[in-house]
């Protein structure tokens, strides 16, 4: 099996197919909880081919809500690019990106009791999450270190909401709207002002 595993054309597709093992432990057992054995086992693979192409557990972790927060951003991106008002489009990005999590349950599983901590340290020092947030913020004349800061915190209160829900959707647009969208439209005056 561990030929079929190492083929070059197969790479790709085995770290893939390794992710997906590890996003169903994750799910069914809380991130904190899965090693290494669990994953190699789960994917159908040796611990020695898992190694090959991840580290240890926190490279499967990071690579893991890498890919799904590409996903994710894809998405979005679509989703607010004609929405004019700044406050509005954040808010609207923000809200999307919320229910995308919450309505999969392997990403979802990342916010539980216990484990909400790990996607909170790898969302804060991820640079590939805070380039994706900042590609919203593409064609605001913010400069690149501001676009970057808002992107950080934007992310941080995205995981907050995950970690720790508003009693509903509309309390959670009302505190984004009260809070958040001021920040956005001021740090971006020249969008809103188009």
């Amino acid at each position: 099996m561990s030929g079929d595993w190492l083929a070059t054309d197969r790479a790709d597709l085995a770290a893939e197919r390794i992710l997906d093992a590890a996003a169903e432990l994750f799910a069914e057992r809380g991130v904190a909880a899965v090693g290494m054995r669990d994953i190699a086992a789960a994917a159908g693979c040796s611990r020695a081919t898992l190694y090959r192409y991840f580290d240890n557990r926190q490279a499967v972790r990071i690579a893991f809500v890498h890919r799904e927060t590409r996903r994710i951003v894809a998405g979005l991106t679509d989703q607010v690019r004609d929405i004019a008002d700044p406050g509005e489009r954040i808010i609207a990005a923000m809200l999307a990106a919320i229910a995308a999590v919450r309505a999969d349950p392997l990403l979802i599983a990342w916010f539980r009791p216990g484990d909400s901590g790990t996607a909170g340290r790898i969302s804060r020092d991820s640079d590939v999450i805070e380039s994706l947030a900042a590609t919203i913020f593409a064609d605001i004349d913010l400069g690149d270190p501001e676009r970057s800061r808002l992107a950080r915190w934007l992310t941080r209160v995205i995981v907050s909401f995950l970690a720790t829900p508003g009693r509903d959707e509309a309390d959670e647009r009302a505190m984004l709207r009260e809070y958040v969208a001021p920040i956005v439209t001021r740090a971006a005056p020249t969008w809103a002002d188009r």
